[in-house]
């Protein structure tokens, strides 16, 4: 039997995320972007779709490294300005049911013991319907303006990582037991400090002492999704990620990265199969092939070169500017996406990318492929994207939003539906149950986080010991 085709819409919370300049088009209302009515709209139209989740990135800090200038990323507002994700999810939440939502953050900028609230607060909220997509942050400016003096080193990023998630695992899995909480009018008893741990956490980037802040969630543990695919990503994604997201510019490429992410996972005792893979791609679909060229052909009248340049060098950390726009490049390593540039530099063996290339391929649908045609073309490639690329869904970027997720949920759901290779209905009601099917609310038992359940439920708690 076929796989089922998982698809999470791609957005971010600014005008221009992966398609730059269209937010000039007709169709684009991204410029509504900081309303409430923009987001639950929005989350109405992909719960219609039976999408997984609408996954949120987000970035703090401007793209300054093109030109040695904010100023082609401002002008355009590519990616800034930029609003908090975490703040439009309950909104969302409450005007659906089952629509999950992947959300931020840079742990290298964040506290563990307050991002861990903050998350165990959304999935109390959205009664377990929210992932974390866990990013060490790559620009150079938010390392600057969080009063660094330089960005901290791409592989030590990752280390820090490793102990933040390794702190928010103790406080939301072990902190308190399943029965802390009691709610016994008659006795006056809420929560039974007995069954309330301090973590005792002592590690080289933090020390939390305490107990957590939050009662259980639905999930305990949010989702977690990773989005790093550089050597260190790889190994980060294996161990801890439900849920990897990618880039690719063609399936056999993918397959690669895809086959890397799996054996990583398997090396750290998980099932390959329990890490979900995402690949961002775009869709430009009509009712038959010419009228979806001919849509693209509208689309590529709008988008900014400049821009999608600007966006490129925060991604690369290189500036392209010093370069020729004919000129091939080479692989570079910074400290910013090390995977970046490997599929223009190091897999395409076939083709020379210039600067010029580089801009044109990420100006519309960012660095991810482009599909063009009718439903039926337009499934075929999907189909041919999950199967050949060894991948479990897509990421699906707008080129104007919201017309392309409601080009998607008219033309290509239906479609992708009759050959059995959509939901029809939602399996659960967390995130997680969407991934891994009903009565999947927590982290499977080879997740790290499964380790701390129940850990300190023999050592002390704040019935018997301060929290200090």
């Amino acid at each position: 039997m076929s796989k089922r085709i998982s698809v999470n819409a791609f957005d971010m919370t600014c005008v221009d995320h992966q398609s730059f300049g269209l937010w000039r088009h007709p169709r684009s209302r991204a410029t509504e972007y900081n309303t409430l009515e923009y987001w639950t709209n929005l989350a109405r139209l992909l719960e219609k779709g039976k999408f997984d989740a609408l996954f949120l990135a987000d970035v703090v800090g401007i793209y300054d490294i093109y030109r040695n200038s904010a100023a082609p990323a401002v002008r355009d507002g590519a990616q800034v300005p930029v609003n908090d994700p975490f703040m439009q999810v309950s909104a969302m939440a409450a005007v659906t049911e089952h629509l999950g939502f992947g959300v931020t953050s840079a742990v290298t900028y964040e506290q563990p013991y307050t991002l861990a609230r903050k998350f165990a607060t959304l999935d109390h909220l959205t009664r377990g319907r929210v992932g974390f997509n866990v990013v060490t942050s790559y620009l150079p400016s938010a390392a600057e303006n969080q009063g660094l003096p330089r960005q901290i080193e791409h592989d030590q990023r990752y280390e820090i990582a490793e102990e933040f998630l390794d702190v928010c695992y103790k406080l939301w899995e072990g902190s308190w037991e399943d029965d802390a909480v009691v709610k016994d009018r008659e006795s006056g008893v809420y929560a039974d400090p007995t069954k309330v741990h301090p973590i005792r956490h002592t590690g080289e980037h933090f020390t939390v002492p305490g107990a957590g802040l939050t009662e259980p969630s639905p999930q305990r543990t949010p989702l977690i999704f990773q989005a790093g695919a550089s050597s260190r990503g790889q190994a980060f994604a294996g161990r801890h990620a439900e849920a990897v997201f990618i880039g690719g510019t063609r399936p056999d490429l993918t397959r690669y990265m895809t086959d890397k992410i799996r054996e990583q996972a398997q090396a750290q005792g998980r099932d390959p199969e329990d890490v979900k893979i995402y690949a961002m791609l775009s869709v430009v679909v009509a009712d038959t092939d010419e009228e979806a060229a001919e849509k693209y052909r509208d689309y590529l009248q709008y988008v900014d070169l400049e821009a999608s340049q600007a966006i490129i060098g925060g991604w690369s950390g290189v500036d392209l500017s010093q370069f020729p726009e004919d000129e091939a490049l080479n692989y570079i390593k910074t400290d910013s996406i090390q995977s970046f540039l490997t599929p223009f530099t190091l897999q395409a063996k076939d083709k020379q990318w210039t600067r010029e290339e580089i801009a044109k391929h990420c100006a519309l649908g960012g660095m991810g492929a482009v599909v063009v045609g009718s439903p039926s073309t337009v499934a075929d490639e999907l189909e041919r994207w999950v199967d050949e690329g060894g991948l479990d869904g897509i990421n699906l970027a707008y080129h104007v939003s919201p017309g392309s997720f409601e080009d998607f949920v008219e033309y290509v759901v239906p479609e992708l539906q009759a050959r059995g290779r959509y939901r029809t209905e939602y399996e659960g009601s967390t995130l997680r149950e969407s991934l891994y099917g009903a009565g999947q609310d927590r982290v499977k038992d080879t997740h790290p986080a499964a380790a701390y359940r129940g850990a300190f439920a023999d050592a002390c708690s704040v019935a018997t010991a301060s929290s200090r």
